[in-house]
């Protein structure tokens, strides 16, 4: 696909109804799912998926359908109260490890896993392996980063 090739109307619709279509079977087949909703924010189109987690209560991993990606991204952990800059430090050495996703400083300094997949490349394989590598990878590395951020309150 080359960069000026935009999706729209009915190839975006495919798309919608696709990410649509596998999220339900994969809320059917999958315990751990306690929520999956759509929305509409800034014209385009938005899911949530809602998952139990282990290490952390719930995991919320958004999609959201753009005219040339599909943009995800899950909430981790809020700004550390301390050792800001080893918090920072674990996160970044952690992106080298991870595969489609990296660590990203949000909204109120909040540290987020982000990623995006060109619409080309959208199918059930990968969709699955998305929102897959995104909740393993906040279980993963949620409780060494909350322990270093957060030292006071569990000594």
């Amino acid at each position: 696909m080359r960069v000026s090739d935009l999706h729209a109307g009915e190839d975006l619709v495919r798309f919608e109804e696709q990410i649509s279509a596998w999220l339900a079977a994969f809320a059917a087949d999958n315990p751990v799912v306690e929520a999956i909703d759509r929305s509409e924010e800034a014209g385009e189109a938005r899911w949530y998926v809602r998952m139990a987690g282990e290490d952390k209560d719930h995991i919320t991993i958004w999609l959201t359908l753009g005219q040339r990606t599909l943009r995800y991204e899950a909430y981790v952990m809020p700004a550390p109260e301390e050792n800001h800059a080893a918090v920072y430090e674990m996160a970044l050495r952690r992106n080298e490890k991870l595969v489609g996703a990296h660590f990203a400083i949000g909204i109120e300094d909040a540290l987020f896993l982000r990623g995006e997949l060109p619409l080309g490349a959208l199918d059930e394989a990968e969709l699955d392996r998305i929102v897959g590598s995104i909740y393993a990878y906040v279980e993963q590395c949620f409780r060494g980063l909350l322990l270093l951020g957060f030292a006071s309150r569990f000594t």
